[in-house]
């Protein structure tokens, strides 16, 4: 299969514009800016949202594998994309009118609860995509070179973000937008939501999608059985699949609770303002997408599994070296480094998914994996605020993350890669 550089090149483009939200709102800006000001407790707030996005996680882990049956029967994935990338922009807008008082503590968190649901409902079917615009043999390279475009979306959103809304020092930015009941950090929101819509358009316009499959009555019913039957006997009848869905949960919901609590973690352990929070993030998007592209040719010549080893190892190495360092630089250049094995992991475990699924399953597959990697999600960031709070420690709570990442990398050891 060969697909035309405008293809890959919009398909890549995704990547670049939903990175906005996972920066400004889940990770760097919107995360800290509810802890601070609208909860007005860091560790409290971060607990509060651990809360919200481990119920999202339960919502994604139920729809996620069954709209991906759906999409299978039906045949076209541009529709229901479509859909979940809409609601991910109205809910990310809708956060622009969250004051800094508490009595916005619970609507900001439905708003985020909707925008994540939204957003890994539609990268499911995004992700599922990939097999149907290149060959199994460049699926790494391709793969790598989305989350390399994503890392560089969401520097790019980072930089705009700090020159032009936050400012530098004392100062605002370039916009002029008044600091006034937080207004200029609100603002991010709409230029999340924004930059979401507006480079999302070009998959929708020039990525081929599937033809739809001629209706036949119980379709729908029919590819839920089928749903049902895959998950009963997905151990008896790929007992590797099964293994990796698993592992890549554990290790994944290790980086998800990392994106989730490290702006947390940088501001309450290192006492980091916004303007550093933000030059810190554009630093970590920089090393993600050189890791994320450098590695891609690792996992096409050397296979996608060795990739997320060798990633996960350095991961463990650099997380314990940052809990037990005390200065703010050298924790800022032990997470740069951090940043360089982090793209690796994401892009190569969807190659390595699509590897292990079929071409005729692998919608299903992606909704698997994302169920997995959302049946547990929660449980990593109430780990990190409860041995927070039982610790009085953030240290302590970051150590929780590495410890996903070990058991995360013991289950993977034993998949085995299968090469198309």
């Amino acid at each position: 299969m060969t697909s035309s550089k405008k293809t890959i090149f919009s398909w890549c483009l995704y990547d670049w514009a939903n990175s906005a939200l996972a920066t400004i709102v889940f990770t760097f800006i919107f995360a800290v800016y509810y802890a601070r000001s609208i909860v007005g407790d860091e560790t409290l707030g971060s607990a509060y949202w651990g809360y919200a996005i481990g119920i999202a996680g339960i919502i994604i882990a139920i729809l996620g594998p069954i709209l991906g049956a759906i999409s299978d029967a039906y045949g076209p994935r541009k529709p229901l994309l479509g859909t979940l990338t809409a609601i991910t922009v109205l809910s990310t807008t809708a956060m622009f009118w969250m004051l800094p008082e508490a009595s916005f503590i619970w609507m900001s968190l439905i708003l985020v609860g909707i925008a994540t649901v939204g957003f890994e409902l539609g990268q499911s079917q995004y992700n599922a995509m990939l097999t149907d615009i290149t060959s199994p043999t460049r699926t790494g390279r391709i793969s790598g070179w989305a989350w390399s475009a994503g890392y560089f979306g969401g520097l790019t959103c980072l930089v705009i973000a700090l020159a032009g809304f936050i400012g530098f020092g004392q100062g605002t930015g370039f916009l002029g937008i008044s600091e006034e009941d937080g207004l200029n950090v609100r603002a991010t929101c709409l230029l999340a939501a924004m930059w979401y819509l507006v480079f999302a358009l070009p998959l929708f316009l020039f990525v081929p999608d599937r033809p739809k499959i001629p209706h036949r009555r119980g379709i729908i019913t029919e590819a839920l059985q089928n749903l049902w039957h895959t998950l009963k006997s997905l151990f008896q009848k790929d007992r590797n699949m099964g293994l990796f869905l698993i592992a890549s949960a554990v290790y994944r919901d290790g980086l998800n609770t990392l994106f989730t609590v490290g702006g947390l973690y940088a501001a309450g352990t290192f006492g980091m303002e916004f303007t550093e929070i933000l030059i810190f993030a554009i630093g970590l998007n920089v090393t993600s997408g050189i890791g994320a592209f450098a590695f891609a040719y690792m996992d096409d010549h050397k296979g996608a599994k060795p990739t997320i080893v060798v990633s996960l190892l350095a991961l463990i190495a650099l997380g314990i070296a940052i809990t037990v360092i005390d200065d703010k630089r050298t924790f800022m250049i032990l997470a740069l480094a951090l940043g360089l094995f982090i793209g690796p992991v994401q892009s190569s475990s969807r190659s390595l998914m699509a590897r292990l699924s079929t071409k005729e399953t692998s919608t299903e597959m992606f909704g698997l994996y994302a169920m997995t990697g959302k049946s547990i999600a929660f449980t990593g960031p109430l780990m990190f605020a409860f041995v927070t709070q039982l610790t009085d420690s953030q240290r302590w709570g970051i150590a929780t993350i590495i410890g996903l990442w070990l058991i995360g990398l013991l289950l993977l050891l034993k998949v085995k890669e299968r090469h198309n």
